[in-house]
């Protein structure tokens, strides 16, 4: 080995070993310790992503999100003070911090990726927007939208996403926009509007809401890409770390067929792929300022990325969606974690 290829790796070796110690003694990481308690972000009220029930108890994929950080870090999924957003409160809630992290169906796009402030710590849903109509109206596709009335709620990538389809297919159209999801989908079931856009999966949990589901259909177009996941505030590199590498894990597991039920077995395996996830070989936790069991915390509390999707929005709850985009790369979706190694 060159004397210059012997420097550089000792100045890598030193650059981790001082960030290990600044991961365990300083930022959100350790201000989070200290109170106790996570802060997140939620959504007001989306079936799916991010609702509370009548005892106050949230769930929701996103929620879920938060609930394995506040595993990873207090071994302990209820350490939380869930704060509910409106869309265009969110992002002044997270830069001011109010919030530690924002976990609610948000978008990541350039410009809140850089203009914000804001690091996107992954994308836990890869959706898109789509219009729900009513079955008496006829219509089987956005592009017979010609001259309707469209329902959106303000804040949001929809009423953009709205303008740049109708305008590149030459169709007129009126926007009816709305300051909350509650005053929106209202809205539509008073009649105010033709169509009701929002994310697709969105549209599935909304329409449960209204008093005949049966009555309306979610049109089959897409006209968008919509990748959403949690948001972090720039300058605290570990704490992004963390965030991250909790999607990541959760991912991980369900590749590796790491699950709530086979956890304890698992601890055992010789795989090295699993040892690394558990923390049974390496010291990947304490990299981030946590445990080297964080994984381990993630999984027996809150479960694998398939778990959690599969009862929050999948076959096993009322939205049914299929896994479609949001399989593993393994089974022909777009879900690829980073390996741990």
């Amino acid at each position: 080995m060159n004397t210059f290829l012997a420097a550089a790796l000792a100045g890598a070796a030193m650059a981790v070993s001082v960030g290990g110690a600044q991961a365990q003694t300083g930022g959100l990481l350790a201000t989070i310790k200290s109170k106790g308690v996570l802060t997140c972000g939620v959504g007001p009220g989306l079936a799916g992503f991010g609702i509370p029930d009548q005892a106050g108890n949230w769930t929701g994929l996103d929620v879920d999100l938060c609930r394995a950080l506040s595993a990873a870090i207090f071994n302990d999924p209820t350490k939380i003070k869930f704060i509910p957003l409106s869309s265009k409160d969110r992002f002044t809630a997270l830069q001011s911090g109010e919030v530690d992290l924002l976990s609610r169906t948000t978008t990541w796009t350039m410009s809140r990726d850089t203009s914000l402030g804001l690091n996107f710590a992954g994308v836990n849903y890869y959706d898109g927007q789509g219009f729900m109509v009513r079955k008496k109206l006829g219509v089987d596709s956005a592009i017979k939208l010609a001259g309707a009335s469209i329902c959106t709620e303000q804040g949001t990538t929809t009423e953009l996403n709205v303008a740049d389809y109708f305008r590149s297919n030459k169709l007129k159209y009126e926007v009816v926009a709305f300051a909350s999801s509650v005053e929106t989908i209202a809205a539509y079931e008073s009649g105010r509007c033709d169509a009701y856009t929002t994310d697709s999966s969105g549209l599935y949990a909304q329409r449960l809401k209204l008093a005949v589901p049966a009555d309306h259909i979610v049109l089959p177009d897409i006209i968008s890409k919509e990748p959403l996941g949690p948001v972090v505030r720039h300058g605290d590199d570990n704490w992004f770390d963390v965030v991250k590498w909790t999607h990541n894990a959760m991912l991980n597991a369900e590749e590796l067929g790491v699950t709530k039920a086979n956890l304890d077995e698992m601890l055992k395996s010789e795989n090295p792929e699993i040892k690394r996830l558990l923390g049974t070989e390496g010291k990947f936790g304490e990299a981030i300022g946590l445990t080297n069991d964080w994984a381990v915390r993630i999984i027996k509390h809150v479960g694998n990325y398939g778990e959690s999707f599969e009862r929050n929005v999948g076959m096993a709850s009322q939205l049914k969606i299929a896994r479609g985009l949001n399989a593993l790369w393994t089974k022909g979706g777009l879900q690829y974690a980073a390996p741990i190694r």
